[in-house]
């Protein structure tokens, strides 16, 4: 769905983007999520970390994406999240000595219990949520059965850790250009958070520029898909990404849900 244009949309979208349009397809609640753009500066500029998620995941299989996921009930914001995300999945640990303001450059081995905050705890951590800055948000459409409402951040490696596929979702692992990265399938969110990136990659900039400029931005407001009827066809658009929009071709034949 990075690509635009009709038949570049999810299969089960002609037959539950009309019955979302007659209201006969009540939304789900959006699950509040947080993801990280990951960054590094690489020898030909930045880089950011992508996974690939495995072709039998419900959701957006086979698809590049950042280490991230839905924001769990011990999660004290989602900026929280983000950084036990980047720590299970991609193996990168944004805390620091508790009472100090630094960040460790050795990732402490698994021992120690297994909930991310008894971890932290456990080695005197605590978490550098004022690593990362809001980069971008964005709601799943209304008419979808699993929903999230999700924040992405951007931060950068810290000096001394590695990446690792650390996660049981991903296949495969790579620090990639933007400009590279935008070649292989993903979602409009990935697409768009990418393309923002190019500017900085372009002009020179460091992983610790984009971070400094999102952290010095207004808080992003969130996007979110959305259709109607035109001359009789359904029209699909995100506001502001008008080449991710197009027209459903014909639902087929189905019971209404």
């Amino acid at each position: 769905m990075g690509r635009s244009g009709a038949g570049r949309f999810p299969a089960h979208w002609p037959v539950r983007v009309r019955a979302f349009l007659r209201g006969e397809l009540a939304p789900v609640p959006a699950r509040p999520a947080a993801t990280v753009l990951l960054l590094r500066d690489g020898a030909d500029g930045i880089e950011v970390f992508m996974l690939r998620r495995r072709a039998t995941m419900a959701f957006a299989a086979g698809m590049y994406a950042y280490p991230g996921g839905a924001v769990e009930p011990g999660d004290a914001s989602p900026a929280h999240a983000a950084v036990r995300e980047t720590y299970e999945e991609a193996g990168v640990l944004l805390a620091g000595p508790a009472g100090g303001d630094g960040v460790v450059t050795e990732v402490p081995g698994p021992g120690g219990p297994p909930a991310f905050d008894a971890f932290l705890e456990h080695h005197g951590l605590t978490a550098r949520t004022g690593l990362l800055a809001p980069w971008a948000r964005w709601v799943t459409p209304e008419w979808e059965a699993r929903r999230y409402d999700t924040w992405f951040f951007v931060a950068a490696l810290p000096p001394g850790q590695r990446c690792r596929n650390a996660s049981t979702e991903a296949d495969r692992t790579a620090w990639l250009r933007p400009a590279d990265a935008l070649a292989y399938g993903m979602l409009p969110p990935t697409v768009a958070t990418l393309r923002a990136l190019l500017p900085y990659a372009e002009a020179g900039g460091r992983a610790e520029d984009v971070r400094a400029a999102a952290a010095a931005a207004p808080v992003p407001g969130p996007v979110m898909a959305r259709a109607a009827v035109e001359g009789g066809d359904v029209v699909v658009s995100w506001p502001g990404y008008e080449d991710f929009g197009g027209r459903l071709p014909a639902a087929p034949r189905e019971p209404r849900p």
